[in-house]
């Protein structure tokens, strides 16, 4: 037999070789990363680094000068006594005095030196603090919501309850928390179901699984490490998750079938498993780095919430493909023809890795009349994205919360009493002394311009650090901080009142502008700059990889055409469904006009990266079968025909995953899980079953065009057994 000559197939062959080292030293790997990992620790984006442009900047300010401090407030309410009533005042009192004895807390302020009490004096507040940075603030919330618990129970005819940044940030990220462990609860078996399905063979099916899960195990470890450097989203596990077991699961999938397809064709279990690698393996090696060349992209946002998504989806991506070609083959040839155990009755029988009759059929309709197949298919693509074109942009906010949620109940009620507690605009004013009388005076019209606004609700006030040097002037606004209003007083405050007070003071003085509304719009502000850039590089690296790879300078820009329709029907389809409200009552959500903002960028990374897997795929069945000596035509047909199985276990694997976070308690859970199922499914049947063999088939030999001057790209090494293959017709010419 002939040496494998492609690097998957030489790696292949040593891993079969020496499986035990192979699979154990793959073992001892994944659990010397948990364990690093978990010594090491990750470090989380908190406080400052959450905020973007000039609301970063602002926030930053703040920050150092100590105007930060982990606030929280006992929020006091009765519907019938006032503020004055001694009932009233011995909650107060009470309150002060606990929450003086409890650990971590500190700066206790009843009103009237501190805290606030409401216009209709009806609610007060007690203000204290939590010692720490806003992540340690959250470790050490337990003593004081005992103690806010305890001044409830001895005051029952009154309303006390806690309320703050961070007690309202963990009981987020609680609940987020505990709503992505459902579904990646959900995940792993529903996958495994899909598999046995596939399969027809539970121990068939358990090896992507044991792959999946081993992969994953070893990204959380190991992603403790760049997280010193740049922190990590709270989020970055769930997302690990999510990508790690669709693209492990796709790997194992594409080479198990392969292995199975030449051992069903009577090749020996060494030849199919040699086979496999020098196919599937070299597809999984170029698939995986189109998807980290597409995850790179997110390093060029700026924001450092994408910028902890590439890191983690990258380093997974990473382990996936060498699990893969490494000890995938390893697992492989120890199991041998055991993979098939577990056979199960009814969807077992028949199970064979032969050509899909349905598939075979559909792309012989589709190449007899490409141009209908193409106006009609490409068309609907088309229609479908066209409402993309109005997409508005938004940033999810309390009111996109389920307002059943006690912390929302909370916000709300606090929201109505004291308005300066709901939606503000926050100036950060830095001078070398903000105390000198041209700050004060620029500080004073800044507030008395800014109340003459009919967005701008009475209040507010003015926090001076302790060395004197910034000066926070906060000004509570109407709206919700994604509407008009909000936006209306930003913009007013912004690029009108700034500029004409403390703006103008000259050099020295420096002024950053945050806030709800602040915070959205800088967020929108630098994706929608950022955009192009990200776009421009992902398209030019992914060109440049398929065009090493399949020496055609036509499969690199169709391949981009067609992932870009996928994607910008998905896009369409969020628009239909989430910012116009349809399917308000199916899906459990309501509206809020638009689509939130982070998703647009995060969809495109994630689909072009996990569509190019079918699409590398495809192509190099395709390219292998055209080199083997078919017409394009004929080898069009094999292809998609033979990979349809696999293609579409994979796509039925991604699509329920995805469809899991629709059940999810967030809007914007609900509106990653429709786009990347959408996506995925339109890609796995109209793109690749349509629009693919059309494009290629009125292409023809242009398919494999290669200009002169690119020449010099050397030929990919290709694997061919002698002795176990049939002849081949003789190879034709590629240049049209």
């Amino acid at each position: 037999m002939q040496q494998s000559r492609n690097l998957a197939a030489r790696v292949a062959h040593w891993s079969a070789n020496h499986r035990k080292a192979a699979i154990f030293g793959w073992l001892a790997f994944v659990l010397i990363a948990a364990f690093i990992g978990k010594a090491v620790g990750t470090s989380q984006i908190h406080g400052a680094d959450q905020f973007s442009g000039e609301a970063g900047k602002a926030e930053h300010t703040l920050e150092k000068a100590g105007l930060r401090p982990n606030t929280e407030h006992v929020f006091i309410q009765s519907k019938t006594l006032s503020v004055r009533d001694p009932r009233f005042q011995a909650a107060i009192r009470d309150a002060t005095v606990r929450l003086n004895r409890t650990a971590d807390v500190v700066n206790v302020a009843p009103p009237p030196r501190g805290g606030a009490v409401s216009q209709d004096g009806r609610s007060a507040l007690v203000d204290f603090e939590i010692t720490g940075d806003s992540l340690e603030g959250q470790t050490r919330l337990d003593p004081a919501k005992a103690t806010v618990h305890a001044v409830a129970v001895n005051h029952p005819g009154l309303t006390v309850k806690q309320f703050g940044d961070v007690s309202t940030n963990k009981e987020l990220n609680d609940i987020f928390a505990s709503d992505l462990g459902k579904a990646e609860l959900l995940s792993f078996p529903l996958t495994l179901l899909v598999l046995v399905v596939a399969f027809g063979a539970l121990v068939a099916a358990l090896v992507p699984l044991f792959m999946g899960m081993t992969t994953i195990i070893a990204a959380l470890g190991l992603v403790a490490f760049p997280s010193q450097v740049s922190p990590l989203d709270s989020n970055i596990s769930s997302v690990i998750l999510l990508i790690g077991l669709a693209v492990t699961v796709d790997y194992c999938l594409f080479y198990l079938r392969r292995e199975r397809e030449e051992r069903a064709a009577g090749r020996s279990e060494k030849t199919s498993l040699e086979i496999a690698a020098a196919t599937s393996g070299r597809a999984i090696l170029i698939s995986g780095g189109t998807v980290i060349a597409a995850m790179a992209g997110m390093f060029l946002s700026g924001d450092k919430t994408f910028i902890s998504f590439a890191e983690g989806t990258i380093l997974v991506v990473a382990i996936a493909v060498l699990s893969s070609v490494t000890v995938l083959p390893a697992v492989l040839a120890w199991l041998g023809d055991r993979v098939e155990k577990g056979r199960l009755p009814i969807i077992g029988k028949n199970k064979r890795c032969t050509e899909s009759r349905f598939w075979s059929r559909l792309s012989g309709r589709v190449m007899r009349r490409p141009v209908v197949a193409l106006v009609l298919a490409g068309g609907l693509l088309v229609a479908l994205a066209i409402p993309a074109l109005r997409m508005n942009i938004t940033t999810s906010g309390p009111e996109d919360l389920p307002q059943d949620l006690a912390i929302i109940k909370t916000y709300n009620q606090v929201k109505a009493a004291f308005p300066k507690n709901g939606v503000v605009v926050q100036v950060a004013v830095k001078a070398p002394d903000v105390r000198n009388p041209r700050v004060v005076a620029g500080i004073a019209a800044l507030r008395s311009k800014a109340a003459d606004l009919p967005t701008v609700l009475p209040g507010g006030e003015i926090n001076v650090s302790d060395d004197r040097t910034v000066a926070e002037v906060v000004i509570p606004t109407k709206g919700n901080g994604n509407d008009e209003q909000s936006n209306a007083a930003l913009a007013s405050i912004r690029d009108d009142i700034i500029p004409a007070t403390v703006g103008s003071l000259g050099s020295g003085v420096t002024v950053a502008t945050s806030g709800d509304a602040a915070a959205s719009k800088d967020f929108r502000d630098l994706l929608s700059s950022r955009l192009p850039l990200i776009f421009g590089f992902v398209f030019a690296l992914a060109f440049v990889l398929l065009l090493w790879t399949f020496r055609s300078i036509v499969i690199p820009i169709k391949a981009i055409c067609l992932n870009l329709l996928s994607v910008g029907a998905a896009y369409g389809i969020l628009v239909l469904i989430f910012q116009d409200g349809r399917l308000e009552n199916l899906l459990g959500y309501n509206s809020n006009g638009g689509i939130t903002s982070w998703l647009p960028l995060f969809l495109f990374v994630i689909l072009f990266g996990l569509s190019m897997d079918y699409h590398v795929f495809i192509l190099s069945r395709i390219r292998e079968a055209h080199q083997g000596g078919m017409t394009t035509t004929e080898a069009i047909r094999h292809g998609i025909s033979t990979t349809a199985g696999t293609v579409t276990s994979a796509a039925i694997v991604m699509v329920v995953v995805f469809s899991v976070f629709v059940t999810l308690t967030f809007l914007d859970f609900k509106e990653m899980g429709v786009g990347l199922a959408v996506a995925v499914l339109i890609d796995a049947t109209i793109v690749r079953g349509v629009l693919l063999p059309a494009t290629m088939r009125l292409l023809g030999d242009w398919n494999w065009y290669l200009p002169s001057w690119l020449e010099w790209i050397p030929h990919s090494p290709d694997f061919e057994p002698r002795g176990t293959e049939a002849p081949r017709a003789p190879v034709r010419p590629v240049t049209p």
